[in-house]
């Protein structure tokens, strides 16, 4: 099957959690929006897709995965499907829930990052919203921070499969996952997790041996791989790295 991936084209953003497992399962997938307009590509290939009024069941934003025809919408969601039909998730009922709760949770701790440089409204610019974000960030950093590493680091603590896997022995979706949470995380606030980074072993060791994964290496040294930018949800300001 080939997967059409709609997505922003410049931004890693909520998309990248789903061009991660792509790229782990050696899958045939076209990032639609990264291809030249002549091609049928481009934003405005993305945009047709959302203001489509013949689609019964439209999705709200990307990203979006159309497979077979199929459109399915939501990060978690996308992943959900993917996980079993690329070798991405347990394969009994009970470890493909789990791995869907803590795909859930990773949402959670993206939303409360993209709110350190948007606190108030995503419509307004970070440098209209600066004296709110600075002190939303130092919250953050201070009680939300820790308590979500902390989390992680158990689940990898308690998995009696190993400790460089979320769910059960084989790699998951969520490994993928955890690996761009932490990868954006020492992206936007380099110093905080610098000291952070100490009382979390766990999730270091999962990082780096996601990032050594041969498909996951390919691409990250690639042009597919998008660099982090101040567009994105992982936004480096100095001043909030504090």
């Amino acid at each position: 099957m080939r997967y059409e991936l709609y997505y922003w084209p410049a931004i890693q953003g909520r998309g990248e959690f789903v061009r991660l497992a792509l790229e782990e399962a050696g899958a045939d997938y076209v990032d639609v929006a990264r291809l030249p307009e002549g091609e049928g590509g481009g934003v405005p290939a993305l945009l047709r897709l959302l203001d489509d009024s013949a689609l019964a069941l439209p999705p709200y934003a990307p990203p979006v995965l159309k497979a077979d025809g199929t459109l399915i919408a939501q990060t978690a969601n996308i992943l959900l499907f993917l996980g079993p039909r690329l070798a991405l998730a347990p394969p009994d009922e009970t470890g493909r829930i789990w791995a869907h709760q803590l795909q859930l949770t990773v949402t959670d701790l993206v939303k409360e990052v993209h709110d350190t440089h948007h606190p108030i409204a995503s419509g307004l610019y970070y440098e209209e919203q600066k004296a709110e974000a600075k002190r939303y960030t130092a919250d953050f950093m201070a009680r939300r921070l820790p308590k979500y590493l902390g989390y992680f680091e158990r689940v990898l603590e308690r998995n009696p499969a190993g400790p460089l896997h979320m769910v059960g022995s084989a790699a998951s979706y969520v490994d993928t996952s955890m690996f761009q949470v932490i990868a954006g995380l020492r992206y936007a606030f380099p110093l905080v997790m610098k000291r952070l980074e100490a009382a979390h072993p766990r999730l270091v060791a999962l990082h780096d041996s996601v990032a050594a994964r041969p498909r996951i290496a390919a691409y990250l040294a690639s042009p597919r791989r998008i660099a982090f930018n101040e567009q994105g949800i992982f936004r480096h300001y100095p001043e909030l790295d504090a």
